[in-house]
């Protein structure tokens, strides 16, 4: 099964995982513990995560430890990039109008 970045993110549980493993490598029951999700499940969500390309599993003797990978991220950000000027674009004229509003304020005078 072959999911596009946005529906493997899109799953609540998936993104309590990948935010779980910000902090560097971890093994499934640290994940667990974390996600708030039972073995079995973080299992299968790791087994998509692994296949959308998001998540390594390095084996360590009898552990197995989990990271993530950043290209996928890239990938994402570099598409997300495109949309970014966007939003800027609309937060520099909130930016703009704002502080035209406290200037008017700050000049009216006192009754």
């Amino acid at each position: 099964m072959q999911l596009d970045a946005f529906q493997t993110l899109a799953d609540p549980t998936r993104r309590r995982i990948v935010e779980a493993l910000l902090g560097g490598e971890r093994q499934v029951n640290d994940i667990v513990e974390d996600a708030g999700v039972h073995q079995s499940g973080v299992s299968r969500h790791l087994k998509i995560l692994n296949e959308a390309g998001f998540v390594v599993m390095r084996p360590d003797g009898q552990r197995r430890l989990y990271s993530l990978k950043p290209e996928p991220f890239r990938e994402l950000d570099q598409w997300l990039a495109q949309y970014r000027s966007l939003w800027e674009a609309r937060l520099d004229r909130f930016a703009a109008a704002l502080e035209i509003r406290q200037k008017a304020t700050r000049k009216e005078p006192e009754t």
